[in-house]
């Protein structure tokens, strides 16, 4: 499916001739939808904040966005080449009704999507989410000329740079003394330009920028999973840099890379940002069920709680809402810190890390052998036509009935030590399998065996 609707905004693929993609008529009708529920809240004129990732399609789908919300006469603040996380705080900063992110995250460049916010620059919750896709589907009201929405372009890349500056936990001065020599992969867009930005005010040397150009030709898979990262890891280790950063197009997710050209472990990224972070504020943390649980041990070393959210930002935020967690986010690199804002940011994520290992003394491979090692396998099983996803929960439910399970998002079930989680994919017709151990080889015998007890009840 090359088009997919979801309840934070949709996504889909751009141009060929069968037009099932994310088509300019789309990108229109889900823009007036979302401008025109938040028109009809209350009389006052409205304002919405619109920035984009570098990707190929940007400037297009930003053109059609931008013009559709002025024809119903809603003011726009355009932010240009703007991060996810710098989108999300210019709707706070302008005291905006609301947000439209141009980015299809980490997928392929010929993907894109609309991003929806709400007043607050978190995504809009499941209900505002189904009144969009309710109301694409029907007809607009266009306001007369004279009542056409003005736009007003603005950067808020230094203003966001600026807030992480602020912040009590970061020390430049640590930073600078520890003498850093980096790597940047910014994958050709818009962290091409950030990211260098604030390693710059950290004092911080970039001895090399690769794939920084902001054009939008992705010189990799835009994921920042190691496979993606083989460059990366090679120029640390030529240049002899003291570490890489890579980020995915919008610059919610940091991967890094050690002086030895190895992965720190994108689960381990927040794990590390979180005991920085409960070293100076005593606070609860939370992750997605699907996130190592190092995490959690992580917060028993600091006497705090631990809680597990569903899979999804939106369901992290909420999470982090209800048990004040002070430090969150999910397994994929994806950093939150409420005293910034509630949103995965790969910024914040940098300059916390960057703090944390200065103070420590000890290179970046040293640092993460301080940690928990646990192994994450990632399987898959294909949901033919006629499967029953809840029946196959409820089976596995069963079968593994002695064991502690969370139904919140699928099914977690804790074996001992391990876990392994089954839900369905918000995206694709599969099953996801993940399992977690502290070697490799159990990781995959608990997953193995899952699937295997799956297809036994399948074939009946």
């Amino acid at each position: 499916m090359s088009l997919i609707k979801s309840i934070s905004g949709i996504r889909g693929t751009i141009g060929g001739k069968s037009g099932d993609g994310l088509t300019p008529i789309d990108i229109a009708k889900f823009t007036l939808a979302f401008g025109s529920i938040l028109k009809s809240k209350s009389e006052s004129a409205k304002k919405i904040v619109v920035g984009r990732d570098a990707r190929l399609s940007g400037d297009m789908v930003h053109h059609i966005v931008i013009g559709n919300l002025l024809s119903i006469g809603i003011h726009v603040v355009d932010i240009g080449l703007a991060t996810t996380p710098t989108v999300e705080m210019a709707v706070v900063a302008e005291e905006a009704d609301g947000g439209i992110i141009i980015t299809a995250s980490h997928n392929p460049k010929q993907w894109n999507a609309l991003k929806l916010l709400n007043n607050k620059g978190e995504f809009i919750s499941a209900k505002i989410g189904q009144d969009v896709l309710k109301k694409a589907a029907g007809k607009f009201e266009f306001v007369e000329v004279e009542k056409l929405g003005v736009k007003t372009q603005k950067d808020y890349l230094d203003y966001h740079i600026q807030k992480i500056l602020e912040l009590p936990y970061i020390d430049i001065e640590a930073i600078k003394a520890k003498n850093i020599k980096v790597v940047v992969d910014a994958v050709n867009s818009v962290g091409g330009i950030a990211v260098p930005k604030l390693l710059k005010k950290l004092g911080v040397e970039i001895i090399h920028e690769l794939n920084c150009e902001p054009t939008g030709k992705f010189a990799h898979n835009p994921e920042p999973l190691p496979e993606h990262l083989s460059s990366l890891a090679s120029e640390v280790k030529q240049q002899k840099a003291d570490i890489g950063i890579a980020v995915d197009p919008d610059v919610d997710r940091l991967a890094l890379i050690d002086e030895k050209g190895m992965p720190f472990g994108e689960e381990y990224t927040l794990v590390a940002v979180a005991d920085f972070i409960l070293q100076h504020k005593k606070g609860n943390t939370v992750s997605n069920l699907s996130s190592t649980k190092a995490l959690k041990d992580i917060s028993i070393k600091h006497n705090v709680e631990y809680s597990a959210s569903a899979v999804g930002e939106v369901n992290v935020v909420e999470k982090m809402k209800e048990t004040n967690a002070v430090i969150g986010g999910e397994g994929n690199g994806g950093i939150i810190l409420p005293e910034l804002h509630y949103g995965r940011d790969a910024l914040v994520g940098i300059a916390l890390f960057l703090t944390h290992w200065a103070k420590t003394k000890k290179s970046v491979h040293a640092l993460r052998t301080q940690y928990p090692n646990y192994v994450i396998s990632k399987n898959k099983i294909q949901l033919e036509e006629g499967m029953d996803l809840e029946k196959i929960i409820q089976f596995i439910q069963e079968k593994f009935k002695q064991y502690p399970q969370i139904t919140i998002d699928g099914l977690r079930i804790d074996i001992d030590e391990d876990w392994v989680h089954l839900r369905g994919s918000n995206t694709e017709p599969i099953i996801r399998i993940y399992a977690e151990s502290s070697t490799e080889q159990t990781a995959n015998a608990i997953a193995q065996k899952m699937k295997k007890d799956i297809t036994d009840f399948l074939k009946g």
